[in-house]
């Protein structure tokens, strides 16, 4: 009697595994990436309502300071062919920010080009 319900139990457990994965149709493979990446949510879901609730805040802002700036911005990188040539900005003491143009021997050799201004213009 004790050998059927031994034999009973390990058959049943068996059993059990097989017919679970039959029921939800996943694997094992399945099972634990569908987990991981709920854990994964759960937890990134604090960062993500924070990053929403900046996009909220920000978003008017950047979007006027876009309309307003967008249009010179634009005339600057149109004027200005390779960024790479000017040193980074720097703001002087009264306020003023310039943008260096570096020197012609830091520059690659392709790009080592006496450009002559036209009369009238200046180099700034």
């Amino acid at each position: 009697m004790k050998r059927i319900v031994l034999i009973s139990i390990v058959l049943a457990s068996f059993a059990m595994p097989a017919s679970a994965q039959e029921d939800t149709g996943k694997s094992l493979m399945e099972q634990g990436a569908e987990l991981f990446f709920e854990g994964l949510r759960k937890e990134m879901e604090p960062a993500l309502d924070d990053l929403l609730g900046l996009a909220d805040e920000f978003g008017p802002a950047m979007q006027s300071f876009l309309q307003e700036m967008g249009p010179a911005l634009a005339e600057l990188a149109a004027q200005v062919k390779d960024w790479s040539a000017y040193e980074a900005p720097e703001i002087l003491p009264n306020g003023d920010i310039i943008i260096r143009k570096k020197p012609v021997e830091d520059l690659p050799e392709h790009e080592n080009k006496d450009e002559e201004n036209p009369e009238g213009t200046t180099d700034i």
